[in-house]
């Protein structure tokens, strides 16, 4: 918040004193009149800029955790995006596309009740980066997560373990916040993704001199842990110097690894889960609550809409599975007695789908939307049955799908089922939870 500082001389005269006093009054209360204006994020009617409201954790006295914006409970209810066009790649610059597919899209949000998106990566162009946050919220009220991969795809690997990298993406990081912190459509930080993997070897597995001395696997998982989590909590707390009113989330493939981020990485706010464990998350939120007591966001989750088995189609399915999930997030935020009570919300996974994940490395097919799947997940149980097992379409998890029709100079967006079911189900949630005021 800017401060605001008034210089007066007083007069040795008494009635010159009593006219600046009684002037000096006028003054301070108009500047508490503004200084209300700030806090309650209210723009005076002169149209001055004004500051972004402060997004806190708060934790009730019944250990619950709320995520506040202006001092009001906020749930997000939000998608991942990314909003690749058909025929393009990951390095497409969407942000800097004349045809602006975020307006098209925050108009689809805002009436399906999305209040929230949450991007990976910020692009390269900070003016872009800054357009596109600013018409998200100040045409549709819908706020931003940015992140930061922290290096993980890098090639030959992130080398968390090496000064000249560490230093070299929390630069990146740093300015990243310095950029956006005072955008009022910020909503909060994440660091990562699934970071936490490369650890124990699974992706982008690193190491360094001293970890390969040691001869036994689980210690140097372990050691590797140290490292990664050590070095997150670090760029968290520089993160807090520079911006005093956006928290800092630690982005986590499930919740491995989290007991040393119990250890090394306390000065985070939250937890950004990324978990795909089919309808229902199972435990997760009392395994959170025994192993890294942070709120959690659900800041990946959701399930592609083909059937791998039967290779067709299946909206249902998709349909059935998100509400299912959106359902447990509900009854696990604060307030609701049966739950953990330290969810705050999520943002699924995806808001387009993108027709380029299946073969990355040919450019021919980045035009087809791909029926092959690419992985393997029992938790969705519907299709496990498909040759080899893999169920699991990456180019098919959007709940808004892709035409190769255009309309405004970008692909047709068409809504699936889940797009309305998760409408309603966060118009009228179910009846437990009726009487509850969400927004």
């Amino acid at each position: 918040m800017a401060q605001l500082s008034i210089l007066m001389r007083l007069s040795t005269n008494k009635r010159n004193h009593k006219i600046i006093t009684g002037c000096r009054s006028v003054l301070l209360a108009a500047c508490g009149l503004f200084f209300c204006f700030l806090i309650l994020g209210v723009a005076p009617k002169s149209g001055a800029a004004i500051k972004p409201g402060k997004v806190y954790i708060r934790k009730l006295k019944n250990n619950n955790y709320q995520l506040m914006v202006n001092n009001k409970p906020y749930v997000v209810k939000g998608a991942c995006y990314n909003p690749i066009s058909i025929g393009q790649s990951h390095d497409y610059d969407w942000w800097s596309d004349p045809a602006k597919p975020w307006l098209v899209d925050g108009k689809l949000m805002k009436d399906m009740g999305i209040n929230t998106i949450r991007i990976y990566q910020v692009g390269d162009n900070p003016d872009a980066v800054r357009q596109v946050i600013r018409d998200f919220y100040n045409l549709y009220g819908i706020r931003t997560i940015l992140g930061d991969w922290l290096g993980f795809w890098e090639y030959p690997c992130p080398f968390y373990a090496d000064a000249a990298f560490q230093e070299k993406i929390k630069k990146q990081v740093l300015d990243m916040v310095r950029l956006y912190k005072d955008e009022p459509g910020i909503l909060l930080w994440i660091l990562g993704n699934e970071n936490n993997f490369s650890c124990i070897g699974t992706v982008n597995p690193w190491s360094s001199e001293e970890i390969d001395k040691e001869p036994d696997p689980q210690k140097q998982k372990a050691m590797r842990a140290k490292i990664y989590y050590s070095y997150v909590n670090d760029i968290a707390k520089e993160i807090h110097k520079i911006d005093f009113n956006h928290p800092v989330a630690l982005g986590n493939g499930e919740l491995i690894g989290l007991e040393y981020a119990n250890q090394f990485c306390q000065d985070v706010d939250l937890v950004a889960c990324i978990i795909y464990r089919g309808k229902t998350f199972g435990s997760l939120f009392r395994s959170l609550r025994a192993t890294f007591d942070k709120p959690i966001l659900l800041s990946e989750f959701g399930a592609d809409a083909y059937d791998a088995y039967l290779k067709k189609e299946d909206q249902n399915i998709q349909a059935f599975f998100l509400k299912s999930q959106w359902r447990q997030i509900y009854e696990n935020l604060a307030g609701n007695p049966a739950g953990s009570g330290n969810c705050i919300g999520g943002t699924m996974f995806e808001w387009t789908d993108e027709w380029w994940k299946h073969n990355q490395n040919n450019a021919e097919g980045w035009k087809t939307h791909d029926t092959e799947a690419g992985w393997s997940n029992g938790s969705y149980y519907f299709d496990i049955q498909a040759p080899a097992n893999k169920n699991m379409n990456e180019e098919w998890f959007g709940i808004v799908a892709l035409s190769e029709d255009m309309e405004g100079g970008i692909n047709k967006r068409i809504p699936r089922k889940a797009y309305y079911v998760i409408r309603d189900f966060w118009r009228y949630p179910n009846e437990k939870l009726k009487g509850r005021k969400i927004r």
